[in-house]
């Protein structure tokens, strides 16, 4: 589900365009700082997520690009990884 112009984009694209599409869940799979790939099912949809983490996930914070922090659905905590480390992106099932 990468757009077609993917290598082209800059960070910053990268980013809004990945917030964008986490607002459902989806797996992200990524080349980890360690060299290793990583298929992370992820999101930032609310209500996948404790009240505690949605809380956490609107503090003040400054925006970083190169990073994107997500509700990891397989360990119910908060994960990040950078965006332009990103190779793939799958829609998970919409049945919440």
């Amino acid at each position: 589900m990468l757009p077609d112009d993917w290598a082209e984009l800059d960070v910053d694209s990268r980013n809004h365009y990945l917030r964008n599409l986490l607002k459902e869940d989806h797996e992200v799979t990524f080349t980890k700082v360690d060299g290793s790939i990583r298929v992370m099912p992820c999101t930032l949809r609310d209500s996948a997520m404790p009240q505690r983490a949605v809380n956490e996930n609107h503090k003040t914070r400054a925006y970083n690009p190169e990073t994107l922090s997500v509700w990891c659905l397989d360990k119910s905590e908060w994960r990040s990884f950078r965006v332009m480390n990103v190779t793939k992106v799958k829609l998970l099932s919409t049945d919440h």
